[in-house]
């Protein structure tokens, strides 16, 4: 059987990730699509979570991390009274109280979770413990064991209180933030428990909703063969990141994997992206008097001159 052929695509797409669907098979369903050489995706979405999923495609795959280093935001709902196994409306209730707090309550207990802070990340997460995921242990009625972790939030505020009683937030963090579990321990703060009965990230690094695309017009758009014009540059991602513009024959001899003389006085512990002709070569660091490079997205020949 011949070898399926792939499609050299190059480039970001924004995702608006529907629910009860993984972020897996999102990426699944756009092999199917468009049989790219290279995919993946910039931080992972729960089944019952929508929203944000940035999808990269080609040479884009190898700047996925600098998404994922990025701020991200979340609008999610927490329903007071009761806990779940999952920290959401996916698991069983293990617990629950007559103690429903206020919105005055709610608020007065917001700030204690902006900054940098500790949080312990539900046992039914993708967290390895001595080799297995933490949410299959737990699947298995096993006692998952996690340590607290250094997390950072950016922002946090209460929106509004649902005619239901569930109370909508929004919060701007960090990488490695579990929303179930800040929404857990919000409503612990106030003397009550509390679980996820709605998550949606409308923000991931530079990526907004406002440039997502549904499924199903993903496939009205590779059905009309117009679905590659949509694409974002890899380059976009990386706007905040320093830039070093370089002569042929240098921006050469970092794809061969040489280092150069810091002569542009480059700070250490700085990433720095090169690029030729406006187009990216490589990421690079500093050590000692030299610049060397830790990640090469094109090699430069003859024909690029």
């Amino acid at each position: 059987m011949a070898e399926k052929i792939r499609n050299d695509i190059n480039g970001w797409l924004v995702v608006d990730k529907p629910l009860n669907m993984g972020s897996t098979q999102v990426v699944g369903v756009l092999k199917r699509l468009l049989s790219p050489k290279k995919i993946g995706h910039a931080g992972t979405l729960d089944p019952l979570a929508s929203g944000v999923l940035p999808i990269a495609f080609g040479k884009a795959t190898r700047t996925i991390e600098c998404v994922m280093n990025g701020l991200k935001t979340y609008e999610f709902c927490i329903r007071f009274g009761a806990t779940t196994s999952t920290d959401d409306l996916e698991g069983e209730i293990i617990e629950k109280t007559q103690n429903i707090p206020s919105v005055e309550q709610v608020q007065s207990v917001l700030q204690t979770f902006v900054g940098d802070i500790e949080q312990m990340p539900p046992a039914y997460s993708a967290l390895k413990v001595n080799g297995k995921r933490a949410y299959d242990l737990a699947r298995k009625g096993l006692n998952v064991e996690l340590k607290p972790r250094k997390i950072h939030i950016e922002s946090l505020r209460f929106v509004e209180q649902k005619e239901n009683g569930d109370m909508l937030f929004e919060v701007v963090c960090g990488k490695g933030t579990y929303v179930r579990s800040l929404g857990r321990d919000i409503a612990v703060a106030t003397g009550s428990l509390g679980h996820l009965s709605y998550l949606r990230r409308t923000s991931c690094g530079i990526f907004s909703i406002k440039d997502s695309f549904s499924l199903e017009k993903i496939k009205e758009m590779c059905y009309k063969k117009c679905l590659t014009e949509q694409l974002i540059p890899l380059e976009t991602t990386l706007s905040d990141i320093l830039e070093l513009a370089l002569e042929e024959k240098e921006a050469k001899a970092l794809c061969f994997g040489q280092s150069l003389k810091n002569r542009w006085d480059l700070k250490e512990n700085v990433r720095y992206k090169v690029v030729f002709l406006n187009k990216l070569v490589a990421f690079v660091v500093v050590e000692g008097e030299l610049v060397r490079p830790t990640k090469v997205f094109q090699q430069l020949n003859e024909k690029e001159n």
